[in-house]
C-alpha cells in the first residue's frame, strides 16, 4: 500500500497563517510515501508569495509531485503572462513542469494545465497526451497510475461545467488506453471524488477522480480549509478527507470514501463514505 498527501490551491499571499504548522507537523505524523500539490501555490504569481511556498514545501515530507495553477501564472503583468508565463514558478518551484514519481507500486504524474491565453481555464494538448502514453502505457498492470493536474477531468454534477479541463475526451481516450486509474486535481476549492462512469461512457473503463478543497487559503467558497490522504492498493482507493476543526485548531477526518477496481473500472464501494460522527 502507498500512502499519498493530496494538498491544493495554497494560495500563499492569501494564507490563513494559523493553519500552516498544524499542516505541517500533521503530515509529518502521517509519513506518505508521496506529497502531491495540484496547483495554484500563490494568489498573484509574485516571487515574495513563491518565496513564502517555497520556504513552506520546504518543511513538508518528500518525494513532492508538484503542478502549477492558473493563479502561478501573471495576472496583471501582460509581458509576464505571455512572455515568461512560469518563469518565477520553475525559479522558486520546481523547474519540471510536468514530474514523474514511480516506485514498484504507483505511477504519479503530474501534467501542466495552466495557460497564459486563459485566464482560469485549463488545456491539456496532443503532445502532453502522447507523454503520458509513453511514460505510463508500458508499466507493469499491477502499478497503480495516478495522473495530477490543477484543473479537473470530473465535477460533480451541481459545479460549474465551464471548470473542467478543456480537451478531456481527448486526455481521457488515452488514459483508457493506459489504464489511469487515478486523477488528482483541484481549482474548484470544493472536495469531490467519485467515479468518471457517469460522464465519460466508455466501454469498460471508468477512472477514479480525486478533487481536493484549499488547504490553507482564506477563500474557502463555503467549504473548510481540507485536504485528501489517499490510500492506495491495486485493486482499491480509501479517500480521508481532513478538514479543519476552528474549535479545536487543529485537521480531522471528515469523512472516508473507499473505491474498488474492477477490471478497468473503478466504482465506490457501498459501504464506501462514512462521515465523521456518524
Amino acid at each position: 500500500m502507498r500512502t499519498l498527501v493530496h494538498l491544493s490551491d495554497l494560495h500563499f499571499g492569501r494564507v490563513d497563517a494559523e493553519l500552516l504548522d498544524p499542516l505541517r507537523d500533521l503530515l509529518h505524523g502521517i509519513a506518505p510515501d508521496v506529497v502531491v500539490v495540484s496547483g495554484d501555490l500563490t494568489q498573484r504569481a509574485k516571487s515574495e508569495q513563491f518565496e513564502q511556498a517555497r520556504a513552506w514545501l520546504d518543511t513538508l515530507p518528500g518525494p513532492q509531485i508538484i503542478v502549477p495553477g492558473n493563479h502561478d501564472i501573471s495576472l496583471y503583468n501582460v509581458f509576464r503572462r505571455f512572455v515568461l508565463p512560469l518563469d518565477r514558478y520553475k525559479r522558486y518551484i520546481t523547474d519540471e513542469l510536468e514530474p514523474v514519481y514511480i516506485d514498484d507500486e504507483i505511477a504519479v504524474m503530474g501534467i501542466n494545465t495552466a495557460r497564459s491565453l486563459t485566464i482560469k481555464d485549463g488545456r491539456v494538448n496532443k503532445e502532453q497526451v502522447a507523454a503520458i502514453r509513453a511514460r505510463l502505457g508500458g508499466l507493469d498492470r499491477h502499478i497503480t497510475r495516478i495522473i495530477v493536474t490543477h484543473h479537473p477531468f470530473d465535477l460533480p454534477a451541481h459545479a460549474d461545467q465551464d471548470a473542467l479541463v478543456d480537451r478531456a475526451p481527448m486526455a481521457m481516450q488515452a488514459f483508457s488506453e493506459c489504464g489511469v486509474d487515478l486523477l488528482l486535481s483541484g481549482h474548484m476549492h470544493a472536495s469531490h471524488s467519485g467515479s468518471t462512469a457517469d460522464r465519460y461512457q466508455m466501454s469498460e473503463y471508468a477512472a477514479l477522480v480525486v478533487q481536493a478543497g484549499t488547504a490553507t487559503s482564506t477563500r474557502g467558497r463555503g467549504e473548510v480549509n481540507s485536504f485528501n490522504v489517499v490510500r492506495v492498493e491495486h485493486d482499491k482507493v480509501e479517500v480521508d478527507r481532513y478538514g479543519w476543526d476552528m474549535v479545536g485548531k487543529m485537521f480531522s477526518v471528515m469523512s472516508t470514501e473507499k473505491f474498488l477496481r474492477s477490471g478497468n473500472v473503478w466504482a465506490a464501494h457501498t459501504d464506501g463514505l462514512y462521515a465523521a460522527g456518524l
